[in-house]
């Protein structure tokens, strides 16, 4: 049994798939220039952040709940490194709102399924696939606390 992957994911894997490898490459390009800034809240706490270390560029995520149990995610990747500022940027609008068993329970290889791995390397695929990780661990986490 498969479980249905939410509709803001499914729709951004539906608008990777419906264009050509070159264009799939463009569309990241724009994600990665639509990365949400930080709230100013969490600016100066670098402390909440997490690595992701499986991404060659520095990438620190973090995820919370709201009182409603919406997820929020939020990260920071350099602007020179737009594979993976697009990759997040993608989970933080993809995943925005969810409810924390919404987001884990979209699949693992979730990354795989946007139509990139003839576009860019088999590594930086990895590195979205653990950002991906990384954020259903701090959700579990955040849970049992």
């Amino acid at each position: 049994m498969t479980t249905a992957l939410p509709a803001q994911l499914a729709e951004i894997r539906d608008d990777f798939l419906a264009l050509g490898v070159r264009d799939r490459l463009q569309l990241l390009l724009e994600f990665s220039q639509e990365l949400p800034e930080l709230p100013e809240r969490y600016r100066d706490h670098p402390d909440l952040f997490e690595r992701v270390e499986e991404c060659q560029s520095p990438v620190y995520i973090f995820s919370e709940t709201d009182a409603s149990g919406a997820v929020h995610l939020h990260a920071t990747a350099p602007v020179e490194a737009p594979t993976t500022r697009g990759f997040a940027s993608i989970l933080a609008q993809g995943l925005d709102g969810l409810s924390v068993e919404d987001v884990l329970a979209v699949p693992g290889d979730y990354p795989q399924s946007l139509g990139l791995t003839e576009a860019v390397s088999p590594l930086r695929i990895r590195g979205m696939t653990a950002m991906l990780a990384r954020i259903k661990a701090q959700l579990k986490r955040a849970a049992a606390a």
